[in-house]
Formats: structure tokens, sequence, C-alpha cells
């Protein structure tokens, strides 16, 4: 099997694609042919050693990947040979070939391609954590979304609007600003032009009653101030590399709220209840409530690119590799 593998922290460019020997199968797991691999912005900043999980060197990357059940460990009785499943294991994914326990994969539904099976689970999750679990948002509230056009940002858009939110989307290119409107969002803000906290508060009235960002850094503390009373920041990740230095006093005022979210390390704490989510999610999928992007397709051999890309916000939606 090829697999892309980070044999030191260090730039993009340094991964490396190795041949090597296909995984033995142990009983209670399940061969994989891989069709797709998830791209994330994570991905990138756990190969430089940026991100604050560190796996022990060498290892392969990407944490979504989809494929095709192509052998059965013992005592496996499902997924069946055949089914497309879609495996979460945070590293190990960017190979031709996977192995991993029966029970921890997920049949792909039907409605998906296999490239939107391998890049909606960490977005669309980290989404509908934060709009649902988290911030507890009801139909009819304003939500601002900033980042709008990259996979985070788009599949609150989508799952803001499938929970009767009024979603405002913040993004810096017209295509961008475009794939918001297509998945719902009611108007759109050029970030590189407009100013996104007094165009939000013209847009929404009286200023939204959530933020969700994705990016962090000037426009992050800016749009604090564009939340209404008893408003949430919410956070999610920080892309642009500068985490915002959001004004308490900004907090006290009007009673607003700042709500972390880390779904990922949420996740490892309360596995049955994240699988409830998970089920519900799904559920809105196969209803044709949330609609996931297709993805940008890069080949196997361009991972570097691919990374390189998504970090950059270069990307459109989602990108994935295609062994």
């Amino acid at each position: 099997m090829r697999a892309v593998v980070c044999q030191q922290f260090a730039p993009l460019d340094q991964l490396v694609i190795e041949e090597r020997p296909s995984p033995a199968l142990a009983p209670g797991q399940v061969r994989v042919r891989v069709t797709a691999a998830g791209v994330n912005f994570v991905d990138a900043l756990i190969v430089q050693g940026l991100y604050q999980i560190k796996p022990p060197l060498p290892f392969v990357a990407g944490g979504e990947t989809v494929g095709v059940v192509t052998e059965l460990g013992e005592g496996v009785t499902s997924p069946t040979l055949g089914d497309r499943v879609l495996i979460t294991s945070g590293f190990g994914g960017f190979a031709t070939e996977m192995v991993y326990p029966a029970d921890r994969v997920l049949v792909v539904p039907a409605m998906l391609s296999d490239g939107q099976a391998a890049t909606f689970m960490q977005s669309y999750m980290t989404a509908y954590f934060a709009l649902v679990h988290r911030a507890n948002l009801q139909p009819g509230q304003w939500l601002l979304v900033l980042g709008a056009g990259g996979g985070v940002g788009l599949a609150a858009v989508d799952v803001g609007r499938a929970l009767g939110l009024q979603v405002i989307a913040v993004a810096s290119s017209q295509d961008k600003r475009d794939m918001a409107l297509s998945r719902g969002a009611v108007a759109v803000i050029d970030s590189s032009t407009e100013d996104v906290k007094a165009r939000a508060k013209e847009i929404s009235g009286d200023g939204v009653d959530a933020v969700y960002d994705p990016v962090g850094g000037r426009m992050g503390e800016e749009c604090l101030r564009a939340l209404r009373e008893d408003g949430q920041y919410i956070v999610i990740g920080f892309a642009s590399g500068e985490i915002p230095k959001l004004p308490a006093n900004q907090v006290l005022l009007r009673n607003r709220r700042v709500t972390g979210v880390d779904w990922g390390a949420w996740v490892g704490r309360n596995p049955a209840a994240n699988q409830a989510l998970v089920k519900q999610l799904i559920a809105m999928i196969e209803a044709g409530k949330v609609h996931p992007v297709e993805p940008v397709s890069y080949p196997f051999d361009h991972a570097a690119q691919a990374l390189a890309d998504q970090q950059q916000r270069r990307v459109v939606g989602k990108a994935v590799l295609v062994p």
C-alpha cells in the first residue's frame, strides 16, 4: 500500500509518499480499500507540529477516510464485504488501504458520493455540535458565519439554514459567497471590502444572536460588537493564525457570552452522546435537509499541495485526495 507519511514536524513539502506493507488484519477489524480521503485544515497544522496534538513520529496523516470493505476479521458480521464505509481515525487516513475496528466504522449513506462522505464529518459535526449542543440556537435567530467559504464555515451555513436560523455568510471572494448562498445564506458580506460588523447589524436589525468564528484575528474581535443582547460569540478555531483578543468589556456590555467549541476532545469524553448526535446529523442528510458540498479532488501524490491550498484558504468548500 501507499501512504502519505510525516517523518518529522516540518513544512508541508517535507511529506513523503511511501510504499508500505499491507497492515495485518486482527479479529474484530475490517480491511478497507480507500477511495477518498478528506483534507482538513487541522491536518496541515498537525503535520507541521502546529496543533496541540502531536502524534509520535513517523505517522500517516489524514483523519477522514472513505473506502470499500475488502476483508473481514474474525467475528465481524457488520459491515459486510463491499460496503462503503467512513472511518474517522484522526490519523492514518492518507493511505490506499486501512484496517480499523468494525464497530467504529460508519456505513456511508447512499446519497453521498465518496468525496462528500470523506469530507463532511469533521466540519458538519463541528457545526451541529456548536449550534445545537453548545449554543442551543433557536429557529428565527440570526447567525453570522465568518469564513463561510471554507469547509467548516460552509457547513455552519448549511446546518444553520436547516435549523431555521437566518444565516449571514462572510467570505472574501465572489465564488465563496455564491457557494454560501447556494447553501441557504439569506445574505452575504464581502470581508475584503465591507465593514462586517456594520453590515451584519444593518442586515439583522439590532445585531446578530450568534457569531460562528473559525477564523479568529481582528475580524473576530470586531464581530463581537455585532452581537445583540444575550448574544453568543462561538469560538471554533483560528484559521487566520491569530487568536483574537476579545475585549472583556464588550462581553459584559449587553450580557454577551463566549462559547467554546472543541468537538474532537468532547467526543473522546462522551462517545455515546456523540453517537446520538451523529445519528441526528445522518438523519438530516438522508432527509435532504443538509447538503454536504462535492469537494475539490486532488491526486494522491499531491497531498502537500492539497494541504497547502486548504491552509491558505484557496479551497472553496472542501478538498479530498483520491488514490
